[in-house]
């Protein structure tokens, strides 16, 4: 349900307040006062998001309610009624900071045009303050790829979900794509004209993470200069992204079950509750059920997030979509930089497949972009452009355990034989190409074989 913006009518004559109540009162919530002194204590308890301020009053002057106002709360816009037409009083309000200034008598359609003009203002002013501190650290696809059965379910899963309010637990290893999810569920819902605003509760220290989320008022502590909107006001009407939610702080942990249950928060400094609609998707990659078990994590907040679960499957059980994620990201970073590397040799998306990813698609993409970046020409991408760590890796070779226990002659010769034999099986056992990437000659290369028992066969 839409949440209606709140308008505060400031008029001595009650004749004016209920004039205006009834033009209002279908698209506004309508708080009204018959004082300049009594607006401001409405405005110190209730959360309003424009006033339409009388100039002509006894005892305090719209002109100085207006200074007050704007004293007290310096974003909240305020739209002055006159029934004089004086130019003097219409400049010095615009001076002081008035959204407009509208004479009596006055047409109803004049009233709500300038009030959806100045709500719809703020709503601009405040996604597009978000956007401005967010722009540098939102990355991710455009879309996601896969051919894997078990991310096919989740797509149709994706589907049901996306129009409701309901909330949505998301899990999975770090670089799987959670957001990329929470913010495919929020593009195909009702709510994709509204933000998304995502907020990684591991990476913001646990002192700001209350401010962060709830937004705070003027004095609230030192260094609160001026009100703060928090992301829960930001996501407002769309969807609030918490990645990482079993780093959020036990005592944060209650009053976010509280928000999701009350659908109201209060920005700290503040006792008055603001009103908020918005669609919350949670995302970890550690086991809250476990975290529940230990008391780390609240069971009623777990039970109030984990609605809609959805297990994002690691990269090294979806290997079917590596090599089209690769091209993806190929083509993603031609584009960036300039270039025109055409793909990957046969070899090399073989070598990418058996690869078992532990940083999962974003490990995939950060590789893919080095790749691109230190390429000097516009060839195909082959083997000797793969790290060695990549080419180390096989799930024929010696496991790491064993290495550790092993003295260091030891560790080095199983180190050299491991990634001598998996070049080889990479290079599908031709020799000088083996020996190119390894950058060692073919005679070497046939002796190191020789010497760790690895019986050269034909190339393929």
């Amino acid at each position: 349900m839409e949440i209606k913006p709140t308008v505060l009518v400031v008029d001595d004559e009650l004749g004016a307040r209920q004039s205006l109540e009834v033009i209002l009162e279908d698209d506004c919530r309508v708080l009204t006062a018959e004082s300049g002194q009594e607006a401001l204590e409405v405005l110190q308890k209730e959360p309003v998001d424009l006033v339409l301020l009388d100039v002509n009053m006894p005892d305090m002057d719209g002109l100085e309610v207006l200074r007050r106002i704007r004293a007290q709360d310096e974003e909240l816009d305020v739209v002055m009624v006159s029934a004089l037409n004086l130019a003097r009083k219409a400049v010095d309000a615009i001076r002081l900071g008035a959204y407009d200034y509208i004479t009596k008598p006055y047409e109803p359609e004049d009233i709500l045009s300038t009030v959806h003009r100045a709500i719809s203002k703020q709503k601009l002013h405040r996604e597009l303050d978000f956007l401005r501190r967010e722009v540098e650290t939102v990355r991710g696809f455009d879309q996601i790829i896969s051919q894997n059965k078990k991310m096919l379910e989740i797509f149709e899963l994706i589907k049901k979900v996306a129009c409701t309010s309901t909330n949505i637990l998301i899990t999975g290893e770090s670089g799987t794509g959670k957001e990329l999810v929470a913010r495919s569920i929020h593009r195909q819902g009702n709510r994709k004209v509204s933000p998304f605003v995502a907020i990684n509760c591991a990476a913001i220290p646990s002192e700001l993470m209350e401010s962060e989320m709830f937004g705070h008022e003027r004095g609230a502590f030192t260094g609160a200069h001026t009100r703060t909107i928090g992301k829960f006001e930001h996501a407002n009407g769309g969807t609030l992204f918490l990645d990482e939610i079993s780093a959020l702080r036990t005592d944060l942990q209650a009053k976010l079950l509280r928000v999701l249950q009350e659908r109201e928060i209060e920005r700290i400094g503040s006792n008055k509750p603001i009103k908020v609609d918005i669609r919350v998707i949670a995302a970890t990659n550690t086991n809250l059920e476990e975290d529940v078990t230990q008391g780390k994590f609240r069971q009623d907040l777990y039970f109030r997030l984990n609605v809609v679960p959805i297990a994002i499957p690691p990269l090294r059980e979806r290997k079917e979509d590596i090599p089209f994620l690769a091209k993806h990201f190929l083509n993603k970073f031609n584009i960036a930089f300039n270039k025109k590397i055409p793909g990957f040799s046969e070899k090399t998306l073989d070598v990418l497949s058996r690869y078992h990813w532990p940083g999962n698609i974003r490990e995939l993409e950060n590789l893919i972009e080095r790749i691109i970046v230190l390429s000097k020409g516009n060839d195909p991408i082959e083997l000797e452009d793969i790290p060695i760590e990549i080419l180390m890796s096989s799930d024929k070779g010696t496991k790491d355990d064993k290495l550790s226990k092993a003295g260091l002659i030891k560790t080095r010769e199983e180190f050299e034989k491991r990634l001598i034999l998996n070049v080889l099986e990479a290079t599908r056992w031709n020799q000088s190409e083996a020996a190119k990437i390894l950058k060692i000659s073919r005679n070497y290369l046939i002796q190191k074989a020789k010497q760790f028992g690895i019986g050269m066969k034909k190339a393929d």
